[in-house]
């Protein structure tokens, strides 16, 4: 009895630990949760596969959610990645980190706040970033003062996009004591001007401020005498009504360049400069097209377009009209190429004046073509003064066409802009000059060649000259010859006979001083 309840109790004692072992593993699978896998048989692990693959629409009841698998940033596991949103319409018309804006920078735009510091400030900013914009906006009008864009330790390639409109002061306390220069870049490489807006010099005070006798005179102006005194060689000039005092007698050039490389004009206009318009100093690769200059015939000194020491420049497809000069090719020039241009009123396009003050000059590979010149002084024109040096070579007028030109073909080595000059025998060498297919109405004078007595001109060619005379009101001249030495092409109208074909007989060599 005793021994059957012992076997009895140990064998009660097993079961028990046998059901307690199983217990705890059931607690261990439901610790370890979704890491725990039951052993199965390789037949239920085959249809739990096939039952996966054809579809849980088959399964009754709350689907099980499969376990997500990890992200591949390493983010947390079951935390779906963040929802990038589309751009919004702000953040698609975000500022261009490129373009500076003046109005970003304080110009208020009205025409009556001095708005130079914002355009200084602008500029530097854009001074720093290649390829850069400073924007001028369109519909507004900046007064700026003086004021200088310079490098050369500005970035490459700036754009100065003017939309707008930029006036000058017209209060003579803004210049000092004069100033050649109102907007002026220096040492920029690549820089372009561009855009549909205005620079308005206001040059109207500067005109009627200063008298007659500041203003140089232009020589051909004596050749041009009235049939009666009712005629005014110089008509007034238009007065402002605000003068702000009186202006300075050193008269500013509206835009200047100085020593750069590669610069672009076009698009914009140039308005009532006090004197010069667009000047280029020591300029290297200059393109100017669809540009405008509009000033009256009558102001003073206002030339269009003015090259001093510059090469490989090109003006094309552009309207000029002026008071002096519509194109003014000075000193140190060469490789400039000039064609549809429409000139007037103005001076005409001109080489010089070169040598003033027993200087040197030398000009090289000038060519003007398809041009449209309408009521000038001059059609095309070189001018030297007597006591200079140096060359002016390989010079090429063809296709022009004038209408009410005064004096269309000019050369005159006694450029004198005073009452009287000395005389002096040394002048600058003209050679290779080239007119072709010049073509329309004269008032004045259809040719006049005054060369030097000790320098004569040589290789002049004519060909296809047709000039009509038209009498308007002044004393009416035949073609003028002085010491020019060439060949004649074809017959022109009038006859030029006063041309001597061939070469002087006495010929003067250049010395070192004047060669180029």
């Amino acid at each position: 009895m005793g021994g059957f309840s012992f076997r009895n109790l140990t064998f009660m004692l097993v079961i028990v630990l046998l059901v307690w072992c199983s217990d705890m593993e059931t607690c261990n699978a439901r610790r370890v949760g979704r890491h725990w896998r039951k052993s199965q048989t390789v037949a239920a692990s085959l249809s739990k596969k096939k039952g996966k693959f054809h579809g849980s629409s088959h399964h009754h009841g709350k689907p099980k959610q499969k376990a997500p698998s990890p992200p591949a940033d390493g983010g947390p596991v079951g935390v779906p990645p963040p929802t990038i949103p589309p751009p919004s319409q702000g953040e698609e018309n975000a500022p261009d980190p490129t373009v500076f804006d003046v109005l970003d920078f304080g110009a208020k735009g009205d025409g009556s706040t001095d708005d130079t510091k914002a355009f200084q400030a602008a500029w530097a900013a854009a001074c720093k970033v290649e390829a850069s914009v400073l924007n001028v906006p369109a519909e507004f009008v900046f007064l700026v003062g003086p004021i200088s864009f310079s490098g050369p330790y500005c970035q490459h390639n700036i754009v100065f996009q003017l939309d707008g409109t930029i006036i000058a002061p017209t209060s003579a306390s803004h210049w000092g004591s004069g100033l050649l220069q109102w907007l002026e870049f220096t040492k920029l490489v690549g820089l372009t001007i561009k855009g549909s807006g205005t620079i308005d010099g206001n040059g109207a005070v500067w005109w009627q401020s200063s008298p007659d006798d500041d203003d140089p005179l232009d020589d051909q102006s004596k050749l041009i005498v009235p049939l009666n005194a009712t005629v005014a060689l110089k008509p007034p000039i238009p007065i402002s009504s605000s003068l702000g005092g009186k202006m300075p007698s050193i008269k500013p050039t509206a835009l200047r360049f100085y020593g750069s490389f590669n610069v672009t004009v076009t698009g914009i206009t140039i308005q009532n400069s006090p004197q010069c318009h667009l000047k280029f100093d020591n300029c290297i690769g200059v393109s100017v097209y669809n540009f405008t200059v509009s000033s009256p015939g009558d102001s003073p000194n206002t030339d269009g377009i003015h090259l001093q020491n510059s090469k490989d420049v090109l003006i094309r497809s552009s309207n000029l009209a002026c008071g002096d000069d519509c194109v003014s090719i000075q000193t140190g020039c060469t490789n400039v190429y000039i064609h549809n241009v429409n000139c007037g009123p103005g001076h005409g396009i001109s080489i010089g004046g070169l040598g003033r003050d027993n200087t040197k000059a030398c000009v090289s590979n000038i060519t003007v073509r398809d041009i449209v010149m309408q009521n000038t002084m001059n059609g095309v024109r070189i001018k030297t003064w007597q006591g200079g040096s140096g060359s002016v070579q390989g010079v090429q007028f063809s296709n022009i066409q004038v209408s009410e030109v005064q004096l269309p073909i000019v050369i005159d080595q006694y450029y004198c802009d005073k009452a009287k000059c000395k005389n002096q025998t040394a002048a600058v060498a003209l050679s290779g000059i080239n007119y072709e297919n010049i073509r329309g109405t004269y008032t004045v004078k259809p040719v006049h060649f005054a060369c030097s007595d000790n320098m004569p001109c040589t290789d002049v060619t004519l060909s296809n000259i047709q000039l009509k005379p038209l009498q308007e009101h002044y004393h009416m001249y035949d073609p003028y010859c002085w010491q020019t030495f060439g060949q004649l092409y074809s017959p022109t109208l009038p006859p030029v006979e006063c041309l001597q074909l061939g070469k002087p007989t006495s010929n003067k060599i250049q010395g070192d001083n004047d060669s180029c």
